[in-house]
């Protein structure tokens, strides 16, 4: 029998098995077990009603959440000359071409967030199965493949994240911080519903969004009615 922590077991007595809620009464439950010494994430986790194995349903996209995540993004950027310095400018925390390429191929891997000018990625393409599987592989989709480097990375700063459906049907998200006001949760929140709507296949028929849940660090998930 797998073992529960106490805060797990607590914030199963305040809520109900198979009971749905509403995104402030979930919020409101998540916030009363609040008990680490940590601030915990929020997480919303959505099951859709989509097939993956097929391109046409393949959901992804980008969403810039009005109060950010919480958490400090660490962003790489792969460029050289003008871009380069306006990545330094910018504030990126690590910046290259070739060199940095190089470093990430022998294990360097301590950021969130990757961007790359178009002209360096025949060259970065080499780490596809490093960056590829960790979703950090920049893509002209997400807006992570661009010359104009100051806006990517102003957007990234002020809580632009990327979506991806996986194999499962389900896309999983940090909208915040158990810290941040229920307001701010719930805003976040509707900036992501409505970007997972915008996505959605026209192949898809019927009902998109199976079930939609969420939960904090550690704790188990809440279903929410919608």
């Amino acid at each position: 029998m797998r073992k529960r922590s106490k805060r797990y077991k607590e914030i199963a007595k305040l809520s109900q098995r198979n009971q749905s809620y509403s995104f402030t009464e979930a919020i409101s439950v998540l916030k009363k077990s609040a008990n680490t010494k940590f601030d915990g994430s929020v997480d919303m986790h959505f099951n859709l009603n989509v097939d993956p194995k097929k391109s046409e349903q393949m959901v992804r996209g980008t969403v810039i959440l009005p109060h950010g995540t919480g958490k400090k993004i660490r962003i790489a950027c792969f460029a050289k000359g003008e871009q380069e310095k306006q990545a330094q400018e910018s504030g990126a925390d690590y910046i290259g071409g070739t060199d940095l390429i190089e470093k990430v191929s022998r294990g360097f891997l301590d950021f969130d967030c990757a961007i790359a000018t178009p002209e360096m990625m025949k060259e970065l393409s080499r780490l596809g199965k490093i960056l590829g599987p960790r979703g950090l592989m920049p893509s002209p989709k997400t807006g992570t493949v661009t010359n104009d480097i100051s806006s990517a990375i102003e957007q990234i700063r002020k809580g632009k994240v990327e979506f991806k459906v996986d194999k499962q049907r389900g896309i999983h998200l940090s909208i915040g911080k158990l810290s941040f006001s229920e307001d701010k949760l719930c805003n976040n929140a509707s900036a992501f519903i409505e970007a997972i709507n915008e996505a959605r296949p026209s192949s898809v028929k019927g009902r998109y969004i199976r079930s939609l849940f969420l939960s904090s660090t550690m704790s188990p998930a809440l279903r929410i009615s919608f």
